[in-house]
């Protein structure tokens, strides 16, 4: 904001700054110097690079959004003007995008060598030579595997999503039975792997089918307690449909009971989480775990 000064010397009233008020007019030109150029090839553009020219000192911010800047501007030169915008959009995203992955797999590298250089230490206080030759490479191979069977912390709902939510006037139960989930007990750090059924009742949008797999891959492939991981996915689904209703179970085998502690294999751990109507009505509820507990073995 501008301030007057007053006769004594006092500050006066404020008055709001211009910022780059000519950018109309640089942009027209602009957009005149290349239709001459394509109606007369010899004369050359004004920008072969850069869509706006225009000094930092404007402070201006130019965006497609911003009706000022095409004030002036014949309708062909609006139009090409938003195209080249849009163009140097994707291309900045782009490279932001690319930027990511190489930053991404550089902090993967330096992950890859502590975790590397902490299971030689592991392996040597259990009495083990790393060097031998059964296990001169584990440490890497270990280190790969433990970064891959907790992935699920990269990613996020809205990822694994990818947009894939569409609105369909269904209001009947939709069920999803039998995923694979395979997770670490963050405990013992040891596995427990079984199967999630999942339920819901759509209110006005629907999920693809593979993504309600996909967001219980995200959260089982995780440091885990199975409570938690139920929960999880019936929040996610709400959060991802807003649906009348949701209902999860997981079954699992774990075994930090199985190979240490009780030692009993056949034990199975069933846990499950209901949402909206699935809580509220005793017949929905019913009718969810009647379709997932009546199928073969």
């Amino acid at each position: 904001m501008a301030q007057d000064r007053t006769e004594d010397g006092g500050i006066g009233e404020e008055k709001p700054t211009v910022l780059c008020p000519i950018v109309p007019e640089i942009l027209t030109k602009q957009l005149n110097q290349e239709e001459e150029t394509i109606s007369n090839p010899a004369v050359p553009s004004a920008s072969s690079s850069s869509a706006i020219s225009v000094s930092s000192e404007n402070e201006a911010t130019i965006s497609n959004d911003d009706p000022a800047i095409f004030e002036g501007m014949s309708k062909a030169q609006r139009a090409r003007l938003r195209k080249r915008l849009r163009k140097e959009e994707a291309e900045t995203q782009e490279e932001e995008r690319t930027q990511k992955k190489i930053n991404m797999r550089k902090d993967e590298q330096v992950k890859l060598g502590k975790m590397t250089e902490a299971c030689r230490v592991i392996l040597e206080c259990i009495g083990e030579d790393p060097e031998r030759e059964g296990l001169c490479k584990t440490p890497e191979r270990w280190a790969k595997a433990l970064l891959f069977l907790n992935h699920g912390y990269k990613k996020s709902v809205e990822e694994v999503t990818n947009e894939a939510v569409f609105e369909e006037d269904h209001r009947e139960m939709v069920v999803v039975r039998d995923i694979d989930i395979h997770s670490l007990c963050e405990h013992h750090m040891l596995p427990f792997t079984g199967k999630v059924h999942v339920g819901y009742i759509p209110n006005g949008k629907i999920l693809g089918l593979s993504k309600i797999a996909r967001i219980a891959e995200v959260f089982a492939r995780r440091l885990q307690v199975q409570e938690r991981l139920t929960t999880q996915i019936a929040d996610a689904l709400v959060d991802a449909v807003s649906p009348l209703g949701v209902g999860v179970v997981v079954e699992c085998s774990h075994f930090c009971m199985v190979m240490r502690g009780v030692q009993k294999s056949g034990s199975t751990t069933v846990s499950s989480s209901v949402r909206g109507c699935f809580e509220t009505d005793p017949k929905t509820r019913a009718e969810f775990f009647s379709l997932i507990n009546n199928r073969p073995r």
